[in-house]
């Protein structure tokens, strides 16, 4: 199969809890929406774009050769600005969207595109996302890990922040079950989808377990799931997170 044409859009949101205007920490000398940005145009992706709330983020973007535009400063998810930004842009509604996190500055290029290549195969399929296999107990257990069971044919059956599958007759001191799938938050639209996605009504279970992409299968869509053999780098969300980070790329800058 030829490679599909896809672009990569980046939501950054000024405003966070933890990590206040987190898309400008500085991380080895540039933005860290930035860093995400290059690791993007590291693909074959047509265009990458940075969504933003603020026009400090643009401008930043901007000065580093990065394309940026600016969204609503009130959107709920960065589903919804990239929902804006799609039609801004007026991609057309088969066009390949790949959201990649803001906060994502160590993402593998790989990554992205063997996922923008996984939607076109599976043309039943509204979407696709990232999941490589669970390797500890611990990974397993923890709630702040989301794990992804798949059918037959690859697609996402549930997320959950559980230990899905359960292992019912396992021991305490067992491996996970080889097909624990950890979830990676990553995902390709189908533009014309994406637009639509921000209208539909909140899921009970999305609600519950605060997994956003339970919207996608409450609704009946199906959504496919690349299943990398390894790991995804770590993103940012924390003060820990943004330390762990910068240590990394200082070390791979001494190298």
């Amino acid at each position: 199969m030829h490679e599909v044409p896809y672009v990569v859009l980046i939501p950054a949101r000024w405003g966070s809890s933890r990590l206040p205007q987190k898309p400008l920490l500085a991380l080895a000398g540039l933005p860290m929406v930035v860093r995400v940005a290059r690791q993007a145009m590291a693909t074959s992706a047509q265009q990458v774009l940075v969504a933003a709330d603020h026009p400090a983020i643009v401008q930043a973007c901007q000065a580093h050769g990065v394309q940026a535009l600016l969204t609503r400063d009130d959107h709920a998810s960065g589903s919804d600005r990239l929902a804006e930004a799609a039609e801004q842009l007026g991609l057309s509604d088969a066009q390949i969207v790949v959201n990649v996190q803001g906060d994502e500055p160590l993402i593998d290029p790989q990554h992205i595109h063997d996922l923008a290549q996984t939607l076109p195969k599976h043309p039943d399929c509204v979407m696709a996302t990232l999941a490589h296999p669970i390797t500890t107990l611990e990974e397993w257990r923890s709630p702040h890990v989301v794990k992804v069971v798949l059918d037959a044919s690859a697609k996402a059956s549930y997320f959950s922040r559980a230990s899905i599958p359960h292992w019912r007759d396992a021991a305490p001191e067992a491996i996970p079950p080889q097909n624990a799938y950890r979830h990676v938050g990553l995902y390709a639209y189908r533009a014309g989808f994406l637009k639509q996605f921000p209208k539909l009504p909140s899921a009970p279970t999305e609600q519950l377990e605060a997994l956003e992409q339970l919207r996608v299968l409450w609704h009946g869509y199906a959504m496919a799931v690349h299943v990398s053999s390894h790991a995804s780098a770590p993103g940012v969300d924390t003060e820990a997170d943004l330390a762990r980070v910068r240590a990394l790329l200082l070390q791979t800058s001494a190298q």
